[in-house]
C-alpha cells in the first residue's frame, strides 16, 4: 500500500523539527492512511508543539459548501491555539499569524488541476514564509488524476490569479509536493523548503489501486471520478450552463433548460471523444446555477483514463451547446475568484484564446493541437522536479 507523506512525517519525524513550534495548513482530507487527522496527531506528538492551524477555502472541515463563500477563524476551544483562515480577509499568512512559529507543515489533497485553489494558497505560504524566514514542509499526498494525460493551454502569466499562479497546463500531473519544487525553482528560489514524499507512489496509478482512504478535499469533489472530470468540467463555472453544482454527481453532470438535447447529442457525439461515453441524465439543481429549474443534459463517464482528454472534452461539449443553442448559451462576466477585470472563463482556461476560438467556431481538435505543441518547456520543468516514477 502507498503511504502518504504525513505517515512517513510521522513514522520518521524530522530532527530538525524535534522541539520546535509549528503551524500547520490542513483540511478535512489531512488524514493518515488510518484515518487520523493531522491536527490530533500533531497535538498528540511531543516531539513538537502544535501552535497554529491553517485552513484553505472550503473551511477546515469542507464547511463553506460553494465558491465565493469567506470564512474566518477562531481560536480552537479544545486545542487552545487560532484556527487562521486563508480564504477570507487573508489569503496569505501575515507575519503575525506566523509570529512564534519555527516551521509551517503544509498537509493539503490537491486534485491535479491548475484551478484548484489550494495549489495558491501554497504559493502564498511560501512567500509569507520566505519573507519570514520560517522553512515551509509539505507533506506529499497522491495526484488523483495522474494516470490522465496533459491537457489544455498554458497558464500566461497575465492572467495569474487566484486560481491559477504558474505556467503550467491546466491539468500538469504534479503532486503537491511537486509543485511546491516547481514554485520554489521558477518563483520563489528564497523559500526553505523540505518535501516529505510519499513511499510507493507511481504516477499512472488511480486512487483505488493506492490501497489509501478518499476523504472529499471539498464539498463538491465527493469521488475521485469527479476529480478525473473536474480539470475541463471547472469551466462551466464560467458559463450559464451548468455543471451539476446542487446534485450528487458534480462536474460528471452538465446541462442547461435551453439545449435542445437531441441536436446536442448528435453534435457531440461528431467529435468521437477518447477515454469517455456520455449518457442522457436531466436534473434539476437543489442549488446554483438553474436551481429548481429541470436542466437537459448528460453524466460523463471515464472509461479509460490514460486516453481521457477532459480539457479537449468539455471544449468540445461547449462548442456542441454554442452550436445548437441558438444563441442561448453566454459566458459569465466579472467579478470570479477575487479577479474583477477578466473574464472568468479565461483566467479558468489560460488566457482568451480558448473562448475566441469556440466563439469562432474553430474546431476543437486544431485547438487541443495547439496547446500540446507548447508543453516543452513544461515537460523539462516538470521532470526537473518529478519526485515519482510512472511506472510501478
Amino acid at each position: 500500500m502507498v503511504k502518504f507523506g504525513l505517515d512517513c512525517f510521522l513514522q520518521n519525524f524530522p530532527s530538525a523539527l524535534k522541539g520546535k513550534n509549528v503551524g500547520v495548513v490542513c483540511h478535512a482530507a489531512s488524514i493518515t492512511s488510518s484515518y487520523s487527522h493531522i491536527i490530533d496527531v500533531l497535538h498528540k506528538n511531543p516531539l513538537c508543539t502544535l501552535k497554529a492551524v491553517f485552513g484553505p477555502q472550503h473551511g477546515l472541515f469542507g464547511q463553506t459548501q460553494d465558491n465565493m463563500i469567506e470564512w474566518e477563524g477562531a481560536v480552537d476551544p479544545v486545542l487552545k491555539v487560532p484556527v487562521y483562515s486563508l480564504y477570507g480577509t487573508n489569503r496569505k499568512p501575515t507575519p503575525k499569524m506566523l509570529d512564534g512559529l519555527d516551521a509551517l507543515v503544509f498537509d493539503i489533497q490537491d486534485v491535479g488541476a491548475r484551478p484548484y485553489t489550494y495549489v495558491w494558497t501554497l504559493k502564498l505560504c511560501m512567500e509569507a514564509c520566505a519573507e519570514k524566514g520560517i522553512g515551509v514542509w509539505v507533506l506529499d499526498r497522491p495526484n488523483p488524476i495522474g494516470a490522465v494525460p496533459l491537457d489544455g493551454y498554458m497558464l500566461d502569466p497575465q492572467y495569474f490569479t487566484f486560481v491559477g499562479g504558474a505556467e503550467i497546463p491546466l491539468c500538469h500531473r504534479m503532486t503537491m509536493g511537486e509543485m511546491a519544487l516547481f514554485i520554489q525553482k521558477k518563483y520563489n528560489p528564497s523559500c526553505q523548503l523540505e518535501i516529505v514524499k510519499m513511499d510507493g507512489w507511481w504516477r499512472n496509478s488511480l486512487w483505488p489501486q493506492t490501497g489509501l482512504p478518499w476523504v472529499l478535499p471539498s464539498p463538491n469533489m465527493p469521488t475521485v471520478d469527479t476529480a478525473v472530470v473536474y480539470p475541463g468540467m471547472v469551466l462551466f463555472e464560467a458559463a450559464n450552463a451548468s455543471e451539476g453544482r446542487g446534485t450528487t454527481r458534480p462536474f460528471e453532470l452538465f446541462g442547461a433548460p435551453y439545449i435542445d438535447f437531441e441536436a446536442f447529442k448528435k453534435a457531440l457525439f461528431s467529435y468521437e471523444l477518447s477515454g469517455c461515453t456520455f449518457r442522457e441524465h436531466g436534473f434539476i439543481p437543489t442549488f446554483q446555477k438553474w436551481h429548481g429549474t429541470f436542466c437537459y443534459g448528460m453524466q460523463i463517464h471515464v472509461t479509460n483514463p490514460s486516453m481521457y482528454y477532459p480539457v479537449k472534452t468539455a471544449a468540445a461539449i461547449i462548442a456542441a451547446i454554442i452550436k445548437t443553442s441558438g444563441g442561448q448559451f453566454a459566458f459569465k462576466s466579472p467579478p470570479y475568484e477575487y479577479e474583477k477585470t477578466k473574464m472568468p472563463f479565461d483566467i479558468l482556461a489560460g488566457d482568451s484564446r480558448m473562448r475566441e476560438k469556440l466563439i469562432a467556431g474553430i474546431p476543437v481538435n486544431d485547438m487541443a493541437e495547439e496547446w500540446r505543441q507548447s508543453y516543452g518547456e513544461f515537460l523539462e520543468e516538470f521532470n526537473a522536479v518529478a519526485l515519482y516514477p510512472e511506472q510501478r
